[in-house]
């Protein structure tokens, strides 16, 4: 009972934090006398140049092909066989549950896979975990390129006040406010998210370890990393899925006229802060992202707050979207692939 009253508490924590998060960057979105915030972001929508979008969908999708390829090759050494098909629709099944219950994509991914080839799941869950390993590092070091990219934009602001990083911006009271009270919470977001990222890649092994069965399973799934035969294929797949990442992020940023001139290192800065926000324990990132990412392209860009502000909803909206659909999908044709399995099995 306790445990079950501590869940309910941390998701509902989770969901108000969420809920200010979005009201605070919603709230600050200034529109001229007589527009609504909604008309506006549609005006940026509306804006925007769809075939990039479309192209940041083919990335995001492309992406997690790679990665259900990736868990295929994790799996095949240690003697589970598994088609591409039932590990991409398993895999989109966990991003699609993660933005109900964040960090619940994991095991329902691997459940998933369970149901349609009966792969165990505490063998899976090691390779998740073994792959979340990969990626930690993958972040890091992105982190420290991205660092030493921007370095002269970081350099210039801190050695500005608060009006100059405002200089281009049509900024009253209001504008300063949030941009006040933004560096405040993108700073204690992106500590918290960084150590979110790391906890969430060991904590599934924590759970687990008390089940020796399963602790067998997790170590086995770890070590198929060792066991691998195509190591090189498996650092290109890792590195691909960053890149499809990467691009994920560039083709929004060339879909709007105020950050299409910002170029490469500035998608590559954005991304990694996207990518911190997003690991914080919120659905589907919901709120960190749009605090974090309008705080960064505000600080490092001089980019006007309410085009920021607009540029976050709309890319983390449209990027939700697409693991809606193919996530929805996905669950659907799982449940039908099941349904005919057990029917030949009769």
């Amino acid at each position: 009972m306790k445990a079950k009253i501590k869940n309910i508490l941390k998701y509902t924590l989770m969901l108000l934090v969420t809920a200010f998060l979005l009201w605070l960057s919603f709230e600050n979105i200034k529109v001229s006398p007589g527009q609504s915030k909604i008309d506006y972001l549609l005006i940026v929508w509306n804006g925007a140049n769809k075939p990039f979008l479309m192209l940041s969908a083919v990335m995001a999708i492309l992406s997690h092909l790679i990665r259900a390829q990736r868990w295929k090759l994790l799996l095949n050494p240690i003697g589970y066989q598994l088609t591409l098909k039932e590990s991409f629709l398993s895999v989109m099944i966990g991003y699609f549950i993660n933005l109900a219950i964040p960090r619940g994509g994991e095991v329902s991914r691997c459940y998933n896979l369970y149901r349609l080839n009966k792969t165990p799941i505490n063998i899976s869950i090691g390779t998740v975990v073994a792959e979340r390993v990969v990626d930690l590092l993958f972040l890091i070091i992105l982190i420290g390129v991205s660092f030493f990219i921007q370095l002269d934009n970081l350099v210039m602001f801190y050695q500005s006040d608060e009006v100059q990083a405002l200089r281009n911006q049509e900024a009253g009271p209001n504008s300063y406010i949030f941009l006040k009270w933004a560096v405040i919470i993108s700073v204690l977001i992106g500590m918290t998210g960084i150590y979110f990222f790391i906890k969430r890649k060991y904590l599934m092994l924590k759970l687990y370890s008390k089940v020796k069965s399963l602790l067998l399973g997790i170590r086995e799934g770890v070590k198929s990393v060792l066991k691998l035969e195509k190591r090189r294929v498996f650092i290109i797949e890792s590195l691909l899925i960053w890149i499809c990442y990467y691009l994920m992020m560039y083709f929004v940023m060339l879909a709007f006229p105020e950050t299409e001139r910002l170029g490469l290192g500035a998608a590559l800065t954005i991304f990694v802060i996207g990518g911190i926000a997003m690991a914080m324990p919120l659905p589907g990132g919901a709120g960190s992202f749009h605090v974090l990412v309008s705080t960064g392209l505000i600080l490092l860009y001089n980019l006007p707050s309410d085009k920021a502000i607009a540029f976050t909803f709309i890319f983390h909206g449209w990027q939700t979207l697409v693991i809606i659909i193919v996530g929805a999908l996905s669950l659907i044709l799982s449940q039908i692939i099941r349904s005919r399995i057990e029917k030949d099995s009769q």
